[in-house]
């Protein structure tokens, strides 16, 4: 009896999302909302590829995607660290640090939820090497920003903003730098890179 192997190569891809993407290849919006921007533009990608979770629109930086199901579960669990930059309004505090590693109360689908304990840590931002973002955030003439480190094993929807809001600092840019042993590095907006079918996570 004849057997047909079956085809269990899969691709995989690091890009640097860039600001007023959508982090994903088809919306039933289209119809109605022609100037989104779907992550197909930034390069021909095989069919079947999604992407492995999710960065709002203004959010930018690393996004995996991928035609492997089972690597996009294992990635988005707990399992795996996700690391973000968030440049927020004002002198963060270290009273408001302190409350973000905690955990702060956000509304999720409109229920109170609060959030695990996660890593955060004060940024220089005199040394931070971000890709360069297509629409300009407002300069210290508006008053100071102040950059912190948030890395979490847990992805609510719009949590990072959310979290700051609580704690009295608002974000005003979001850029993810990491997932797992994936570093987003020099990369710049609309980078795109692809892993090899073994990369460890």
């Amino acid at each position: 009896m004849e057997t047909t192997n079956e085809i269990t190569n899969h691709s995989h891809y690091a890009i640097c999302k860039p600001y007023g993407f959508l982090s994903q290849f088809v919306t039933n919006e289209l119809k109605k909302k022609k100037h989104h921007k779907l992550l197909g533009e930034l390069a021909s990608f095989p069919k079947g590829t999604m992407a492995i979770g999710r960065l709002d629109r203004d959010s930018e930086g690393l996004l995996l995607l991928t035609t492997d199901g089972k690597k996009s579960y294992f990635i988005l669990s707990s399992k795996v660290e996700k690391e973000y930059y968030a440049q927020v309004d004002g002198v963060i505090t270290d009273e408001a640090i302190e409350q973000l590693k905690k955990g702060v109360t956000i509304t999720v689908e409109n229920e109170a939820y609060l959030t695990k304990p996660c890593k955060v840590r004060l940024l220089d931002k005199d040394l931070l090497q971000l890709p360069i973002r297509a629409k300009k955030i407002r300069d210290d003439r508006h008053g100071p920003t102040s950059w912190v480190s948030i890395t979490l094993r847990e992805g609510k929807f719009r949590q990072v903003r959310k979290m700051t809001a609580a704690a009295g600092f608002p974000t005003l840019r979001l850029v993810r730098t990491r997932i797992g042993n994936i570093q987003l590095n020099n990369m710049q907006a609309g980078d795109v890179i692809q892993l090899d079918e073994d990369f460890q996570i």
